[in-house]
């Protein structure tokens, strides 16, 4: 196995050269000579895209930054899964595709200088950008035939603007990504997709609260999979399992299978450990233990709706601790980002028919679980009339809610069409077989509402 730097191809680490290039040759040497290591030193290494071949260990020293450019034109259209549906995007900033043995370890930091791209989306937003305008966005529109019909969670799809994920494996075997610091992502910022046998070890992922689909870890369509030791503090969910949305997931059909998330810390995020709300090829088999999730907006968090489709299942949520949240577990079938009618037939509290794209959630087991001072409520369970939860089994568990915040109950997920409640407490609806055993409840004059 050869063993380069990146200094051998040019590379400067003063924070302004342009190291693209330099990446590009150490990357193909490696290629040529069917694997490697390539070492980036300390130092500040501006660079555009990077695309890293099978076989190949990224070792980041310690005090090295990779500063990735926020210009648009630099992260051309490719091939990815963007919000659940299959389309081109921008160019991931540091993308592995159709590799096998890949690894990114060491103590270094990637830097993905979100803000200018967070800052372009608030613009649009503000200006009341509707269709596609921008140059780089006219281009991705004409490669997407029909995006003005694909589903989207709010990130700018009827727009064209796809952001670029920070790290993304797409297609590939035996990944490992260890150790890294990992700030600033212009939009998700770890992506495998469609990955067989992934690690994510002693990751360190740090976004703005405020900074928009700033996921921390979109684990989506992947099978065998290991989540461990991570702390992530973002602008949007935490630790997130995803398998497609809609009609095009479901035509995909490729779900997410065997999850195992151990040791992790997740702060600030809007759901701590999520399932969904691209749920449509369904996930089974994720199991998540001995995590901390203190002061999200949502400790566990399960969410899809109609149109998504999916069956979840064998999902085992055992030891987690969720202080100070606004709810610390949300199972939502009536998730409303992405929709703007308020009245439209997927938010209907009668039953619909049960098609291909009608959502299931069944066999859940939440254990051991801990949650004072919650603010908006002690739970949020919501099923569909025509789909109910199943089978969900909520034990040995201690929630207190804090009576003195004004957060309102209403404000426990993001949802339309559910009645207005007003009392903190453990609201359950369309989940009959709900069982709740050595369950503490704290603080609300009713413990539960069921509906």
């Amino acid at each position: 196995m050869i063993e380069l730097r990146i200094e051998d191809f040019g590379g400067k680490n003063d924070g302004k050269f342009n190291n693209t290039n330099a990446f590009a040759l150490a990357f193909a040497e490696l290629a040529r000579n069917g694997g490697g290591k390539l070492t980036v030193g300390k130092g500040i290494w501006a660079t555009g895209p990077i695309d890293i071949p099978s076989d190949t260990t990224f070792v980041l020293d310690e005090g090295a930054e990779l500063s990735f450019i926020a210009e648009p034109s630099l992260y051309p259209p490719t091939f990815t899964r963007w919000e659940g549906v299959e389309c081109f995007a921008m160019h991931p900033l540091i993308l592995s595709s159709h590799t096998k043995n890949v690894k990114i370890i060491g103590k270094g930091t990637i830097n993905g200088n979100g803000a200018p791209w967070w800052d372009l989306k608030k613009a649009k937003k503000d200006r009341g950008q509707t269709k596609p305008e921008d140059s780089y966005e006219l281009v991705l529109a004409s490669m997407n035939a029909g995006f003005e019909n694909q589903p989207g969670g709010g990130g700018g799809r009827e727009i064209q603007f796809l952001r670029p994920s920070l790290v993304e494996f797409s297609f590939c075997e035996n990944v490992i990504l260890e150790g890294v610091k990992i700030i600033d992502s212009p939009f998700w910022t770890v992506h495998p997709l469609y990955v067989k046998n992934l690690l994510l070890k002693d990751l360190h992922i740090e976004n703005p609260y405020t900074a928009p689909n700033t996921d921390g870890i979109d684990v989506d369509s992947c099978e065998d999979v290991t989540i461990e030791g991570c702390f992530v503090s973002v602008g949007d969910d935490g630790i997130c399992i995803k398998s497609g949305s809609g009609p095009d997931g479901i035509r995909c059909n490729k779900p997410t299978v065997n999850v195992e998330i151990k040791n992790c810390t997740v702060r600030n995020a809007h759901g701590g450990i999520v399932i969904g709300s691209e749920t449509a090829a369904g996930m089974s088999h994720i199991h998540a233990s001995n995590c901390d999730l203190s002061g999200t907006d949502r400790g566990i968090r399960i969410k899809s709706r109609r149109g998504r489709g999916g069956d979840i299942f064998d999902v085992e949520l055992k030891n987690l601790v969720m202080n100070d949240t606004l709810c610390p577990i949300a199972m939502n079938m009536y998730y409303k980002c992405g929709i703007t009618d308020t009245k439209s037939p997927l938010f209907s509290l009668e039953k619909q028919p049960v098609t291909s794209e009608t959502p299931r959630i069944h066999d859940v087991k939440i254990i051991g679980c801990v949650a004072k001072n919650c603010k908006a409520s002690a739970g949020f369970i919501v099923g569909l009339p025509e789909m109910p939860i199943d089978n969900l089994e909520i034990r040995d568990c201690d929630f207190s809610t804090d009576e003195t915040s004004d957060r309102s109950p209403m404000e426990s997920d993001m949802f339309y069409g559910l009645p207005e409640v007003t009392v903190k407490s453990f609201r359950v609806r369309n989940a009959p077989g709900a069982k709740f055993s050595n369950v503490k409840i704290e603080g609300p004059k009713e413990t539960f509402i069921y509906e």
